[in-house]
């Protein structure tokens, strides 16, 4: 087994280690926060189509955009987005552009599924926008974003402002906004729960042990 000795610190050492400890305390201070989990959304998504369900919908042939409203149900590939009200739109490549809103109590909705695993990410917010061209989801303000393994157990949970989810490299960020203020987050700073990716324990591997009889009896004698 291979095993790692300490070393004295030269002057240059303990000054390398200053700068790179003031450079993660100012990462940490900053009020912006950035997650890269391991894998990717799912690949396809960008290629199927989007279907939608709603009470009404209206085209704006001026505008190019379709608006559905009443209990929006919008689906491409993996992706789900749940609203009250939904704009679509379309670029002149085919690239598709989504904005859900809410009104009232409700949030609208959003998620998508992590290609190879059987993860999601989920999230809720008043507003989410969905960029097809660049497989990019913003969630604009009272944003939640969870990291979900299977459907239902939550791994991962970061709050804020704004939360930005970029599909492509899996990776999202994520703001703070006096619209997520309460008791004990006065400034309404991003507030994140990440569980350790340490896969817990490994799987038993080879042939059960074979029982054998006893020959003799460990102990004191029989009286």
């Amino acid at each position: 087994m291979n095993e790692s000795f300490p070393r004295f610190k030269t002057g240059r050492s303990r000054a390398l280690s200053a700068c790179r400890a003031g450079l993660v305390a100012l990462l940490v201070a900053l009020p912006l926060v950035g997650i890269a989990p391991l894998a990717h959304a799912e690949r396809a998504d960008k290629d199927k189509p989007l279907n939608i369900e709603a009470d009404n919908m209206t085209y704006d042939d001026l505008k190019q955009v379709n608006i559905f409203t009443g209990h929006v149900v919008a689906t491409k590939g993996t992706i789900v987005i749940k609203a009250d009200r939904v704009e679509v739109t379309q670029d002149p490549q085919g690239y598709q552009y989504a904005t859900g809103t809410s009104s009232g109590g409700s949030l609208s909705y959003f998620r998508q599924k992590r290609e190879g695993l059987d993860e999601y990410v989920e999230g809720t917010a008043i507003r989410i926008d969905y960029d097809g061209k660049q497989d990019l989801t913003t969630l604009t303000t009272n944003a939640t974003v969870n990291r979900l393994q299977g459907l239902s157990t939550v791994m991962d949970t970061v709050h804020g402002s704004v939360i930005t989810y970029d599909g492509q490299n899996d990776f999202y960020t994520a703001k703070a906004g006096k619209d997520v203020a309460g008791p004990g987050n006065p400034t309404g700073r991003v507030r994140a729960m990440l569980s350790p990716r340490n896969g817990g324990a490994a799987p038993l591997s080879g042939a059960s042990a074979t029982l054998v009889p006893s020959t003799t009896i460990q102990g004191a004698p029989a009286q």
